[in-house]
């Protein structure tokens, strides 16, 4: 066994750990932790096929927003456990079986694709060697050549969507303090300093009691 293989096994079995905790923590915070550790151990084994832009878009993507996102909201809501727990276990024979029947389906694929995998060798691109082939390079001459609009039109849905969320949530609240620029700017030098007249001597606080007794 070579040392791709063993990180191989090493990423995959962190990654089951993981994926196994994640459904199994009894705190939330804790599954999310756990989850951004199977993201990175997938993208770990995704770097071992060679396929580096995956790796960093599920970085970047599920571990960098989607998670942080995910941290916040169940940090900042109350999320009443004994509630979620409720009707565990009758729902759990259904549950089994879906996750039963899921395991079997991939575990098929997987076994025929490994077996496709074997028999095919490495394919050579217009004579260059696989070695040389950079998967990263040719995802970006197909993503900004065929498929240029698609993406300027997903660009422009995530940027409505941004701004919709933003108008969604904002909310003007009336203790708030705030100082106009343009307030600012008009300003005048009457309207910052104004000028008291101070006599020049004034008595002490007890001399000016005694006088008022006397």
């Amino acid at each position: 066994m070579d040392a791709k293989t063993g990180l191989f096994y090493v990423f995959a079995l962190v990654l089951l750990f993981a994926a196994f905790r994640v459904i199994t923590a009894r705190n939330p915070v804790h599954a999310a932790l756990y989850l951004v550790l199977a993201f990175f151990q997938a993208a770990a084994i995704w770097i071992l096929l060679k396929a580096e832009f995956l790796a960093i878009t599920l970085v970047l993507v599920y571990v960098g927003a989607v998670m942080v996102l995910f941290l916040f909201v169940v940090m900042m809501l109350d999320i009443n456990l004994d509630g979620v727990r409720k009707g565990f276990w009758k729902h759990f024979p259904l549950a089994a079986s879906v996750g039963a029947l899921i395991a079997l389906e991939m575990a098929a694929v997987l076994m025929g694709g490994f077996r496709l995998s074997e028999a095919r060798k490495p394919a050579v691109l217009a004579g260059q060697a696989a070695a040389e082939f950079s998967n990263t390079k040719e995802l970006g001459k197909v993503l900004y050549s065929d498929y240029l609009y698609p993406l300027e039109i997903a660009a422009v849905i995530l940027l409505v969507a941004i701004i919709a969320a933003i108008a969604l949530t904002l909310r003007e609240r009336k203790d708030s303090k705030y100082i106009n620029p343009a307030d600012q700017v008009r300003v005048k030098r009457g309207d910052r300093v104004s000028l008291v007249k101070i006599k020049p001597t004034a008595a002490a606080p007890a001399a000016a009691a005694a006088e008022e007794k006397a």
